[in-house]
C-alpha cells in the first residue's frame, strides 16, 4: 500500500460502472427512454495515520459513512462530498482501497441486498485491484531501473573517455596503470600530462564517494587539474589553485585526496606534492621509501598550502601510486590487507611488472569470492635506466677539491665561472651560477665539513647531452655524510624574529631559487648536492 490511499468507485448503478474521466450528462426531460447519467465523486486521498484507516481495516461490509463519528480528515472530505456507503477491499489481510458510493438514483435507501451484493463484490474485486496495483508497480519500478541504467552508462562513458586512453612512452622508463571501480562507476582518476619542458606530470586522485556523484566530482577535479597545469608546472601551487576552484562548489561531506608529480625522464628528478592522498612508494635496489608532504585533502577548506618534496630516482627503482582501494581490501576473516603488508610486498618485489605483482598479492589475500569493497588504482612508473637510442654524452669539465677555510668558496666560483666562459652564459645566468656555487661550497665547508683543514670539499663539473638538450650539472659533496640534510625552507623574517623559524635551511632556499634543478643527496659519509643549469 502507498503512503496514501485513493479510494475509487465512487457511485454504483445497478451493475454499472462509472467510466475513468467521464464528463456529467445533461438531465433527460420526461418522456426520454434513457436513464440520467451517475453523479462521479471526488477521489479521497487518506493519509497514513487517519483513524479512517485503522477502522476499515477491521471491518467486514459496507460501512454507512454518516453513523462514523471519529477525528478523520478523510472522513470529513468523505462527508462532504456526498459519501453515503464505503466498502473496503481487503486482500490478503491488507486494505488496499475502498468503493464509495453516493445515494440511488431511485433515491431509495440501499437495502440489505445491495449491500450484500456490495460485500460480494469487494471480495472478487480486491484481488484484482491487488494484481492491477502489482503489476503497475513493477512498470514503474522497470522505468526506473532503465532510467538508472541509462544514467549509469552515460556516466560510465564520460569517465571511461577522461581516463587517459593510452599511457606515456619515455625512452629508458615503464608506465603501468590499473584501475577497477568497485561499482558501475567510481571516484578513482589517474592522469598523465606532457609538460612544455619535456616533464611529465603524474596525476592520481580519490573521491571520498562511489557512482554517479563520485564520477562527476571527478571529472570536475580532473579537469581543474588540467587547467592549473597549463598556468604552473609547480605541484604545490597546482593543488593549492584546485583546491581554491573546487571548495564553493563540491557537494557537503565530500573531498578529493589527490597526490600530484613531476617527473623529469632526462634526470630522474621527481618533485611532488600531496592533498591527503596515500603515501606513494619508491622500490628498488635501495630499498622501500615512503614519500611523504604534508597537505589537506582537495575541497575541505580554503586557503590551504601544500608542502613540495623532492627525490631523484635511478636505475632500477619504481614508483607506486595507488588508491586505498588496496590496502583497505579485506580478507574473509576481516583482516585488512594494510600498509604494513603493502610495503613487506614491495620490499619482496624482485623485479617485473610491479602492478601484476600487487594484483596477485591481492587476490591470493582476499581469496576467491571476493566482494570488492571500494574503487582500485595503481600506478606505476619504473626507471630502467638510459637506453641507446638516447645518446647520453657526458663531458667532464672540472675535478679539484678545495681545503675547508674562510674564503675558500670564491676559489670555487671563480674557476667554476671561468670554465664555462665557452659556454656563453647570459650575464644573468652566470650570476646565479656564481652564487649557487659559492653558497653550497661555503655550506659544505661550514656544516659539512665544520672547517676541517683536513676535509675537503670536492667539486665536479660537467656537460651532460641527450636528446632534450644540454645541461651543465655542478656537484659539491663533502664528509659530512649521517647527519640530517634541513629542508630548503622558506625564509619569514617575522617568523625567525619570533623564535618560530630557524635559519636552518635558508641557505638551501637561496641555492635552490638560483638553478632549474637541485638534488640533494647522502651515502652515509658524504652530502652532495647537485646544481642543474640547463642550457639553450
Amino acid at each position: 500500500m502507498t503512503s496514501r490511499l485513493t479510494t475509487f468507485w465512487q457511485k454504483l448503478s445497478g451493475a454499472q460502472k462509472a467510466p475513468p474521466n467521464a464528463q456529467p450528462t445533461p438531465a433527460l426531460q420526461e418522456g426520454d427512454l434513457a436513464t440520467p447519467a451517475p453523479t462521479i465523486l471526488s477521489a479521497v486521498d487518506i493519509a497514513p495515520n487517519d483513524p479512517l484507516l485503522a477502522y476499515m481495516h477491521t471491518t467486514n461490509g459496507p460501512v454507512e459513512i454518516a453513523r462514523l463519528q471519529m477525528d478523520s480528515p478523510a472522513l470529513a472530505e468523505m462527508k462532504a462530498t456526498g459519501v453515503l456507503l464505503a466498502v473496503p477491499l481487503v486482500s490478503q489481510g491488507e486494505l488496499i482501497g475502498l468503493i464509495n458510493l453516493g445515494s440511488r438514483r431511485s433515491e431509495q435507501e440501499y437495502s440489505s441486498d445491495d449491500r450484500k451484493l456490495l460485500a460480494d463484490l469487494a471480495t472478487q474485486a480486491a484481488p484484482a485491484v491487488r494484481v492491477a496495483q502489482l503489476v503497475r508497480q513493477q512498470q514503474l519500478e522497470a522505468a526506473e531501473r532503465e532510467r538508472m541504467a541509462q544514467e549509469l552508462a552515460v556516466a560510465r562513458l564520460i569517465q571511461q573517455t577522461l581516463l587517459p586512453q593510452s599511457l606515456p612512452e619515455l625512452d629508458g622508463w615503464g608506465v603501468a596503470a590499473y584501475y577497477q571501480p568497485a561499482r558501475a562507476v567510481g571516484g578513482d582518476f589517474y592522469d598523465f600530462r606532457t609538460l612544455p619542458d619535456g616533464r611529465l606530470a603524474i596525476v592520481i586522485g580519490d573521491v571520498t564517494d562511489k557512482g554517479v556523484p563520485a564520477a562527476l566530482v571527478m571529472a570536475t577535479t580532473r579537469t581543474l587539474l588540467r587547467a592549473a597545469t597549463e598556468q604552473t608546472g609547480s605541484p604545490g601551487a597546482v593543488l593549492e589553485r584546485v583546491n581554491d576552484l573546487l571548495h564553493p562548489d563540491i557537494p557537503a561531506r565530500m573531498f578529493v585526496t589527490c597526490l600530484y608529480a613531476v617527473l623529469n625522464p632526462a634526470t630522474g628528478h621527481l618533485i611532488y606534492a600531496n592533498a591527503g592522498h596515500d603515501l606513494p612508494y619508491r622500490a628498488g635496489p635501495g630499498g622501500v621509501e615512503e614519500l611523504r608532504a604534508r597537505g589537506m585533502p582537495l575541497g575541505l577548506l580554503p586557503g590551504m598550502g601544500y608542502e613540495e618534496k623532492e627525490i631523484t630516482l635511478t636505475p632500477g627503482d619504481t614508483l607506486l601510486l595507488y588508491s586505498d582501494g588496496l590496502v583497505e581490501a579485506h580478507d574473509p576473516q576481516r583482516e585488512m590487507y594494510g600498509f604494513p603488508k603493502l610495503r613487506d610486498e614491495l620490499a619482496d618485489f624482485s623485479g617485473g611488472d610491479l602492478v601484476d605483482y600487487l594484483l596477485a598479492t591481492l587476490h591470493t589475500f582476499v581469496g576467491p569470492g571476493w566482494e570488492q569493497e571500494d574503487d582500485v588504482t595503481l600506478v606505476t612508473v619504473r626507471y630502467d635506466g638510459p637506453t641507446k637510442t638516447q645518446k647520453v654524452a657526458t663531458t667532464l669539465l672540472a675535478d679539484f677539491t678545495l681545503p675547508s677555510a674562510p674564503g675558500n668558496e670564491r676559489q670555487a666560483m671563480n674557476r667554476i665561472a671561468e670554465l664555462v666562459t665557452p659556454l656563453g652564459l647570459a650575464p644573468e645566468r652566470l650570476e646565479k651560477l656564481k652564487t649557487a656555487v659559492a653558497e653550497a661550497t661555503m655550506n659544505a665547508m661550514e656544516h659539512g665539513n665544520k672547517y676541517q683543514n683536513d676535509l675537503p670539499v670536492e667539486i665536479q663539473a660537467e656537460i651532460h647531452a641527450e636528446q632534450n638538450g644540454e645541461q651543465l650539472r655542478v656537484r659539491i659533496t663533502d664528509h659530512g655524510g649521517g647527519t640530517e640534510i634541513p629542508e630548503a625552507a622558506t625564509p619569514d623574517i617575522d617568523l625567525k624574529l619570533a623564535g618560530l623559524q630557524s635559519p636552518r635551511g635558508w641557505g638551501l632556499f637561496l641555492i635552490k631559487s638560483m638553478v632549474d634543478e637541485m638534488n640533494v643527496s647522502e651515502d652515509g659519509e658524504h652530502h652532495t648536492i647537485e646544481l642543474i643549469f640547463n642550457l639553450e
